[in-house]
């Protein structure tokens, strides 16, 4: 005969509620042996990060057995020092801060492009059209404003050679990013260099039309520099190689998705950051995708890769524009061997089809 005490222990009460603790705990312990990633970005959560939020909440990096960590930054050459520090496994930096990093520190920490995401550098001129600047010959004389660290400011000796501009032919300003925009609008400076989409939007936030800017992009004026690139620690790659790769097959998918559909992309950024503005967001999101993503190159090969007589051209321009101690090789900066195949990563059509 069943006891008052077995009854309440198989009672259908006890064993819902059974059932539920158990639906509960069973994720945790099916991913518990889930290889954890923590993710740096270069930026705040904008527009661009829109893939890498999208891998996260679709479950595209649990898939792939990761458990990522994804936290906004403060600029790509923080992304890189915080990776070398240990602090992250993997990050989204400028290729040619990791460059010079690199340069700069031969016994350092090894770290890694993995997977170029902008094919060509975001750096611009924007420069006023009052000021009567309609090309490059038109900046000497003239005042350029930007951060010491700005891509555009480091690599203005690439760009000057490339277009017969001699770099000193110009007077530059060193300012806070954040009143950059609004020298220009003011008229304070003639030009201003900066990422493409990031400037143009403030500037236009700040009242500046793009019809009264001259907007000199780098790739469009010689300058073959790489961009951004998801970078790794090279002892957490080689020690995890399986996950490096799946970090890369999930995010690959979701920027497939994200150039298929961009303003759907965007929700996912407003899910991490409520309080960003959409359509600012989204069209900072198709201006990145437009200029520096969806590429000749990009469409030939597919995204994500080098052409390696392209890298040892560019590393030797960082070098020689950033006056750097050694030249670093192409296969120090940039390992091929984690991406995904060629054919899952032409997300774009070829030219012409």
């Amino acid at each position: 005969m069943m006891t008052s005490t077995s009854k309440r222990r198989f009672s259908p009460a006890r064993l819902l509620t059974g059932c539920a603790t158990a639906l509960v705990l069973f994720p945790a312990v099916s991913h518990a042996n889930d290889t954890q990633i923590r993710f740096q970005l270069d930026w705040r959560f904008e527009g661009p990060s829109a893939p890498f939020l999208m891998a996260a909440e679709k479950g595209y990096f649990a898939d792939e057995g990761l458990d990522v960590q994804i936290d906004s930054g403060s600029g790509s050459a923080g992304a890189i020092n915080r990776v070398a520090s240990g602090a992250y496994e993997m990050g989204f930096g400028d290729l040619n801060a990791l460059v010079e990093f690199l340069a700069e520190n031969p016994d350092g920490p090894g770290i890694q492009g993995v997977y170029i995401v902008y094919d060509g550098t975001p750096a611009a001129v924007f420069a006023r059209k009052e000021s009567g600047i309609e090309s490059p010959a038109d900046l000497a004389g003239k005042t350029i404003a930007a951060p010491a660290f700005d891509t555009g400011y480091r690599a203005w000796g690439v760009f000057a050679a490339a277009n017969d501009l001699e770099a000193d032919a110009v007077e530059w300003q060193n300012v806070d990013p954040t009143l950059r925009e609004t020298l220009l609008t003011r008229g304070d400076v003639d030009a201003i260099t900066g990422f493409y989409f990031t400037s143009l939007l403030n500037l236009e936030e700040r009242g500046m039309s793009e019809e009264e800017l001259t907007i000199m992009p780098f790739p469009e004026y010689g300058v073959p520099l790489y961009g951004n690139a998801i970078i790794a620690s090279e002892a957490f790659a080689e020690a995890n190689p399986d996950a490096v790769q799946g970090f890369l097959r999930a995010f690959n998918r979701a920027l497939g998705e994200t150039i298929a559909d961009p303003d759907g992309a965007i929700e996912y950024v407003k899910n991490r950051d409520g309080l960003i503005d959409v359509e600012m967001e989204t069209r900072r999101l198709k201006l990145a995708l437009e200029s520096v993503v969806d590429t000749p190159d990009a469409r030939e090969h597919g995204v994500g890769g080098v052409d390696e007589a392209r890298l040892a051209q560019a590393i030797q321009l960082v070098a020689d524009a950033y006056d750097l101690p050694a030249v670093p090789s192409p296969e120090q900066v940039f390992n091929s061997s984690y991406l995904p195949t060629q054919e899952e990563r032409r997300l774009f059509s070829a030219e012409g089809e």
